[in-house]
C-alpha cells in the first residue's frame, strides 16, 4: 500500500470538527443546567431593558465572585492580546504565564461560587473541571515544544472558557445580566 493511501485513511478531525463536537457538549451541559429554569429565563429576557451598567451591583457580590470577575476580565483582555502578538518571544512567554495564573485563579474561584444551586455545584462547574485539567495540559505541551498541541489547547481554553462563559454570565437573572439589562 502506498504512503498516500495510508495517510488518506487516517485523516484526523480538524479544528472545525472538534469545535463542532465541543459546542455540542457545551449545549448539552447548558441544557442540563438551565432546563428547569427555562420558562423563568425567557420571561426575564422578554422584560429586559438595556441600560448603562449598574456598578452598584458589584458591591453586593461575594468575594469569590469579585475575584472571579476581576481575573476573568483581565484574562480575557490578556488572552486577546496573546492571540495577536508574535508567538515564542519573551513577551509571549511571560504574558502566557500571567494568563495561566489568571485563568487558574478564575477557575479556582468558581469552586466557591454556588449561587445557582445554593450550597452545591451545578452542571456549569463542569467547565471549571475541564479548565483545571486542560490548562496544565497546554502548559506541558509548550514546555515539551509541542507547539501545535499547545496552540490547540490554549485556543480552546480561550474560546471555550471565556467566550462561552461570557455568554453564560449574561443568562437572564444573573448579576451581569442585571448590571446591563435588569
Amino acid at each position: 500500500m502506498s504512503q498516500v493511501s495510508e495517510n488518506a485513511a487516517r485523516r484526523r478531525m480538524g479544528f472545525l470538527g472538534w469545535f463542532a463536537v465541543s459546542m455540542a457538549a457545551v449545549a448539552l451541559v447548558l441544557a442540563l443546567a438551565m432546563g428547569p429554569y427555562l420558562g423563568a429565563l425567557l420571561r426575564l429576557a422578554a422584560e429586559s431593558r438595556p441600560h448603562a451598567p449598574d456598578l452598584s451591583l458589584l458591591a453586593g457580590l461575594s468575594t469569590p465572585i469579585k475575584i472571579h470577575l476581576a481575573t476573568a476580565l483581565a484574562a480575557l483582555a490578556l488572552g486577546g492580546v496573546l492571540m495577536v502578538v508574535r508567538k515564542g518571544r519573551s513577551f509571549h512567554r511571560v504574558a502566557g504565564w500571567v494568563w495561566v495564573s489568571l485563568v487558574s485563579i478564575t477557575a479556582g474561584a468558581t469552586l466557591f461560587i454556588t449561587n445557582l444551586t445554593p450550597g452545591s455545584w451545578s452542571f456549569i462547574h463542569l467547565f471549571t473541571g475541564w479548565t483545571l485539567i486542560a490548562l496544565p495540559v497546554g502548559v506541558l505541551a509548550a514546555r515539551r515544544h509541542k507547539v501545535a498541541h499547545h496552540r490547540r489547547t490554549m485556543m480552546g481554553l480561550f474560546y471555550g472558557a471565556f467566550a462561552i462563559n461570557f455568554f453564560i454570565a449574561f443568562i437572564p437573572g444573573r448579576t451581569m445580566w442585571q448590571m446591563f439589562f435588569g
